[in-house]
């Protein structure tokens, strides 16, 4: 036994279906998930960003007694010394190596 069904919705003069019993409310998302802002994609993890990048780089470093410019990994693990005064350019922490007073850096590009 095969029941079917009709509903009959009704018609405008012009042949067109009346929704005036259907809502279509559209809902909004608090932040749109395709298009995230820069600094929501910085704080997310490295694997959970919309195109997976990692957090580390590689810098100059000039040094600040002989101005000369040595490449560090950003996460180095050991104490990075200049080649021409033997003086300490950074220290290695948790993560990120942190740079001795009066260096400067600048992110290398690839």
């Amino acid at each position: 036994l095969v029941l079917f069904v009709i509903i009959l919705l009704p018609f405008d003069n012009d042949k067109t279906l009346v929704s005036s019993n259907l809502q279509t409310d559209s809902f909004k998302m608090p932040a749109d998930l395709l298009n995230p802002t820069p600094e929501l994609e910085l704080k997310t993890h490295k694997l959970k960003r919309l195109v997976q990048s990692p957090n580390s780089f590689f810098m100059d470093i000039k040094c600040p007694g002989c101005f000369q410019i040595t490449t560090v990994f950003s996460h180095a693990q050991t104490v990075v010394l200049c080649g021409n005064c033997n003086s300490m350019l950074c220290q290695p922490t948790g993560g990120r190596a942190r740079l001795t007073e009066g260096c400067s850096y600048r992110k290398k590009v690839d």
